[in-house]
């Protein structure tokens, strides 16, 4: 018998199970969030019982070089809360409806039978159209079936197709890196059918104008890795610890490894707090700030020093040794064009001298050609594109002559303008002269102008300051009246700045963001600090360089991503459109603009018809210039433009191309832009996915509520335009919803949803499979189908599809052979357009003759095939094989990879030729995968033989260690892969190494994509020069009077006027996790409003008030936090607040729903921003055109009387 005896039952403790249990699952997968919070965080997602229970961080990412800390774990507490969406109350189910266009719908339906007629006799009835458009945001939402809504929306297509023509469909999603498929699902069948997409890095205001202005880039900044390779950063409109959560550990080992970082901040940021040091600069003020720092570089480190470093830098890689001619007007000189070396004999039979420009060379003492410039690029001879500094003509080495201070001709007294206070200055510049057919030019260098322009004293005559004391313009005391800060602490910074940059050869570098993209000259506070850099010859260098971070922008495999999204495997050219120009156009805000306040915002050079005049006209001439496009087209349908060519007798396309521009030039057919009022140029079909285009990212929120979805609204802004609009034509009368359907494709009931006619529920981000890459790190992730999508929930790669579908049938009725259709195209960058235009001519006016491609846009007579639309849609297309793909200006042959995937991949067979299928997702992503330069070792080495015969240098050795990399969909499910050197991409990643913007063009002398090709100082467009902006400037910040904020809002008794500015938060992502009952619940659960405790105490505010926040664009209700933190006279409404989360009634408009953060705002475009046909100044979608600012408005505020009104 045993001692012991067991006395537990195990039966009976079953129930310990479930705690032993609970973390156990079924299954994991890899998946991401496609939520443009640049992280790209690998997540775990743990799937039990067929429901995603939790994530966790991934921590496999592969290792950098030796040195270098690593990524992992990435995430952040907004990230980890995803899975909630899942399953919550927000989630849309199902498709919904409208309900007041469910019962005109189905009434339709039953009188008409056909679908298309049945729209027709909704939209075509204004008592229907207008019923359902003023039901838009009152919700009535009610359910509906999958059948019902594609037959809606496919009918409402078809009908505007027929109607107006399909440049009247318009798409918008951003920021295609988060979620690559999910994009081009929907760009793919926008552009099947002929319609416009919207971009979204100029819209966001994401899109920093100086990168195209300096680099020919759109943006190529490091990985967030090689901030460790940093000695010193400045942070400036950015707040990584806020918004950077996964990688801003990097800032913090940084500075345990030496770094200094120093944060310009107008409040105590969360990034201020673990500086080195905080300047807390006023608000949009950097620029002052930085142009001062300038002053001291160019006096301490340029002229006195000449640091060797730095003036070999500049020699090899900037445009400072380049001649600048100098024009003489009414007795006075100034900077003009640059010098090109076809106006010299010696020159003057070089292929495209006009665009090859002239440096001083010390050694013959004589002006050169050196290789590299635009003309080079475009050429017919190969092999001369690149930065050897030697002579395009005879191969001869060239010493290029930074200063002509100890060898000129003479002193030329020249004028520099101070916008600071409006007065221009003379200023001694050393000059050379060129002998040309026109006469004896005088000359100096893009460097000698910098020394003039930024005051540095070289003992020459002129109204130069004479000490860092002096009240000159961009002097150290200057600038303290404009940032507040002491004139010690400038002087400080430059010498830091510069002496670290000294001694690391170029490891300084500045992130730099949104907070400081937002402005209205945004371009040039960008400038002000890039010229630091590249004084310091930190450009190109690991450790240095300018880090823009904003959106998740690095899309990486990019070419065979954009021959499957823009759908140019089947046709080109695309209809790819500016999105601020849209907007600004269409929601008609430039109604509610006077020229004469916009002036005084812009201030110019040059009063002239390049800078003058309203901004709608400006952008008009933009878009018959060709700089810009603008969709609708016409005044007219462009099926119905050819039919009329063909009617008059254009028997090809040529024909009908010229007989369109005979018909703009003898102004029979006008530009829609010309008219954008007219009904038949309005925008009739918005689809939204991805994102959300209404409150969270709509400039102006409530014009877009008024003019397009013709709703309530809260705007109490008078129009003000008509009597300095001459271009555009008046409309007495506004029109009020220009659209007849917007879609929205949804996992969550956000703004957008609640105000679309048609709410489609797509897959979230653990219910579909994808893509995503970002800037922050150098891998390429997927997102991946942990569970199927719930309810009746589809990806949104099969939305499409399913639409492409139901197009098809309809069409087989109403379009069922092709048509033919003309297509403008603007005047595109990185192509031989990029010379078309180097004087500014109109050829409306008469200055010269319509010419499509060189004085107008192109145009292009494409074929549209709706009845196939479907089948085209799931297959990739024959024009990828026969004439490749490519990106930047590089274009590579794929046949043989092609005719791999019809052999070894899923195909699609119709119409007697077989092609790589599309129609599941998985499949689309192994394809990009195989074709891109950066995912493919063998397509990488080909991209670059073809730069090397572009550029005449080696250049495969980069891919050459690589090119047997063959990264599959499934390699990436087992773990995040690392995207090879590419020449699409400038950054080298060749062992592990940190990428980092433009060390291939440094490393490997491939030039930038400018007019000189390389880095530029000096900005020679004739459109730059006369607004005073093709040398570094400041413009002051515009001042509330003329913002047109308050022309009928009076100030309260107990209100106070505050600049208001919409920063991003730390509880949301924009609008998504904002509405996350996790994220409410350790948040205030609101979107408050933030101002100073002094400003506050002035109106008789507290913490945790409701206040009223207002102007004449429309009105927030919300509670106010009160803090310090913030200095008097700027108030923050983080980005983004929802309508479904905290919104009462505004008493100031009639008790009506008050608005969010974009409510008290209105778009403003910058005319200069608009300008083309030249250089890197020529049009890119997301890559150049104004940007959507927004951050010089004010507002008035004050404490809600009485309760909230619910």
């Amino acid at each position: 018998m045993s001692w012991i005896k067991d006395i537990v039952d195990p039966k009976s403790r079953k129930w310990e199970e479930f705690y032993r249990n609970r973390n156990q699952c079924d299954k994991v997968v890899r998946s991401t969030h496609g939520v443009n919070c640049t992280g790209g965080c690998s997540w775990n997602v743990h799937v039990k019982d067929g429901i995603v229970g939790w994530e966790l961080q991934a921590t496999d990412y592969p290792e950098l070089e030796a040195g270098l800390p690593p990524y992992e774990p990435r995430g952040c507490q907004r990230g980890i809360s995803f899975s909630w969406y899942l399953y919550s109350p927000l989630r849309i189910k199902y498709p919904y409806l409208r309900g007041v266009l469910t019962d005109l719908w189905r009434q339709a339906k039953t009188e008409h039978g056909d679908p298309v007629k049945a729209w027709a006799a909704i939209v075509e009835d204004a008592a229907s159209r207008k019923k359902y458009q003023q039901a838009r945001g009152k919700g009535g939402f009610r359910r509906s079936s999958w059948d019902e809504v594609e037959e809606i929306i496919a009918a409402s297509t078809i009908y505007t197709i027929k109607k107006y023509g399909a440049d009247r469909l318009v798409g918008f999603s951003p920021i295609p890196a988060m979620s690559m498929l999910s994009f081009a699902g929907g760009s793919r069948f926008m552009q099947l059918l002929g319609g416009a997409n919207l971009s979204f890095y100029d819209w966001y205001c994401d899109l920093p104008n100086a990168s195209p202005e300096i680099w020919g880039e759109q943006t190529d900044v490091a990985e967030s890795a090689d901030w460790y390779n940093s000695k010193y950063i400045a942070v400036m409109g950015s707040n990584p610890g806020m918004t950077r959560t996964p990688d801003v550990h990097y800032l913090t080992e940084a500075r345990h490894n030496g770094t200094k970082v120093t944060v310009l901040s107008p409040d105590f940021s969360m990034t201020s707090k673990f500086a080195d040091w905080w300047i807390p600069a006023h608000a949009g003020q950097d620029g002052a700030f930085w142009m001062a720092v300038n002053h001291v570089i160019l006096s301490e480190f340029h002229h006195k020093a000449k640091t060797p470093y730095f003036m070999d830098y500049l020699k090899r890689f900037s445009d400072t040794p380049f001649l600048i001619e100098l024009q003489e007007k009414n007795g006075l000189h100034y900077p003009g064009r640059m010098a090109k070396a076809g106006d010299l004999e010696r020159y003057s039979k070089e292929e495209n001298g006009a665009f090859k420009y002239l440096v001083w060379d010390e050694t013959s003492q004589q002006p050169r050609m050196p290789l590299g410039t635009l003309g080079f690029r475009w050429q017919a001879k190969k092999g001369e594109w690149n930065l050897q500094m030697k002579d395009g003509q005879d191969g001869s080495d060239i010493a290029p002559t930074l200063s002509l201070l100890d060898g000129s001709d003479e002193v030329m007294q020249v004028l520099f303008d101070d916008f600071s206070d409006g007065n221009a200055v003379q200023r001694g510049v050393p000059v050379r002269y060129l002998e040309t057919p026109k006469g004896r030019i005088p000359v100096t260098t893009v460097y000698d102008l910098l020394m003039a322009q930024f005051g540095v004293d070289r003992g020459l005559p002129g109204d130069y300051p004479t000490d860092y004391d002096s009240d000159a313009v961009y002097t150290p005391a200057w600038q303290e009246k404009f940032t507040g800060i002491d004139r010690a602490n400038v002087i400080q910074f430059a010498r830091e700045w510069a002496s670290t940059a000294e001694q690391t050869e170029g490891k300084c570098s500045i992130i730099i963001g949104a907070g400081i993209n937002h402005w209205y000259h945004a371009n040039l506070i960008y400038r002000a600090g890039i010229v630091s850099l590249m004084l310091c010859g930190c450009v190109g260098k690991n450790g240095g360089g300018l880090n823009h971070y904003v959106g998740q922008e690095k899309l990486a495999p990019a070419a065979p991503w954009a021959s499957i999204m823009g759908a140019l495997d089947w046709s080109k050219p695309p209809r790819f459109q500016n999105a601020p120009s849209y907007h600004y156009v269409h929601t008609d805000q430039w109604r509610y603009e006077k020229t004469s306040d916009e002036l005084k915002i812009n201030p110019v050079a040059e009063n002239s018809n390049i800078t003058e005049g309203h901004t709608i006209d400006h952008q008009i001439r933009a878009v018959r210039n060709g700089w810009l496009p603008f969709y609708p087209q016409f005044d007219r349908s462009p099926i119905e433009a050819v039919k009329q060519a063909e009617a008059a007798g254009a028997k090809d396309n040529q024909e009908i191309v010229d007989w369109t521009v005979k018909q703009l030039a003898e102004k029979k057919m006008k530009f829609a832009v010309e008219d954008p009022d007219a009904p038949e140029n309005w925008p009739r079909m918005w689809i939204i996915w991805r994102g959300n285009a209404l409150m969270s990212s709509a400039k102006g929120h409530e014009y877009f509520l008024k003019h397009y979805l013709g709703t309530h609204n809260s705007t109490v802004a008078p129009e003000t335009a008509e009597e300095f609009v001459k271009d555009v034509k008046w409309h007495k009368e506004a029109p009020e919803g220009k659209l007849d359907l917007v879609v929205d494709i949804n996992f969550r009931m956000d703004t957008s949803a609640l105000y679309s006619d048609i709410v489609l529920p797509t897959a979230t981000w653990y219910e579909k499979n994808d893509l995503n890459s970002t800037d922050m790190h150098s891998f390429v992730h997927p997102l991946q189908e942990a569970v199927p999508p719930c309810w009746e929930s589809r990806s949104d790669w099969n939305i499409f599809k399913s639409l492409a579908r139901k197009v098809s049938e309809l069409a087989e009725t109403h379009l069922p052979d092709p048509v033919r259709e003309i297509v403008a195209v603007p005047l595109q960058h990185d192509t031989p357009a990029e010379m078309a235009q180097p004087e500014i001519k109109d050829w409306s006016k008469g200055e010269c003759e319509p010419i499509p491609g060189k004085t107008m846009p192109n145009f292009v007579v494409v074929e549209r095939d709706y009845v196939n639309l479907y089948k085209r849609f799931i297959s990739f297309g024959p024009n990828a094989r026969n004439g490749g793909i490519g990106a930047h200006g590089l274009s590579w042959q794929i046949e043989d990879m092609y005719d791999e995937l019809v052999e070894k991949n899923p195909t699609e067979s119709w119409g007697g030729k077989t092609y790589p299928s599309l129609a599941d997702t998985v499949d689309t992503a192994n394809i990009i995968l195989a074709l891109a330069p950066e995912t493919n070792g063998e397509a990488a080495y080909r991209a670059f033989e073809v730069e090397e015969k572009k550029v005449g240098l080696p250049l495969t050795q980069l891919a050459a260690g690589s090119r047997d990399v063959k990264t599959t969909f499934a390699d990436l499910d087992r773990q995040p892969r690392r995207f090879l050197n590419s020449p699409i991409w400038s950054g080298l990643v060749t062992d592990g190494r940190a990428y980092s913007g433009f060390c291939l063009n440094v490393e490997h002398l491939v030039p930038w994509r400018t007019l000189t090709g390389r880095q530029h100082f000096y900005l020679d467009h004739q459109g730059y020069i006369a607004a005073g902006e093709h040398l570094p400037t400041y413009k002051p910040k515009p001042d509330h009077s003329t913002l047109q904020d308050f022309l009928v809002t009076e100030s309260e008794e107990k209100s106070i006027m505050l600049n208001y500015l919409t920063p991003h938060g730390k509880w949301s992502i924009h609008s998504t996790y904002g509405d996350n009952h996790r994220m409410l619940t350790l948040s205030r659960g609101c979107h408050p409003f933030w101002l100073n405790d002094q400003d506050a105490e002035q109106i008789g505010v507290v913490d945790n008030d409701w206040v009223e926040v207002y102007n004449d664009h429309g009105v927030v209700v919300t509670r106010a936090i009160v803090s310090s933190r913030l200095p008097r006279g700027i108030s923050f409404l983080y980005h983004s607040p929802e309508r479904t989360v905290g919104v009462p009634k505004s008493p100031l408009r009639g008790n009506k729903r008050a608005g969010g953060h974009n409510s008290l705002n209105r778009v403003r475009l910058k005319p200069n921003l608009m300008l083309g046909g030249y250089g890197q100044f020529t049009y890119g979608w997301n890559y150049w055109g104004p940007t959507g600012a927004n951050r010089d408005t004010y507002i008035m505020v004050r404490k809600l009387k009485g309760e909230p009104n619910w």
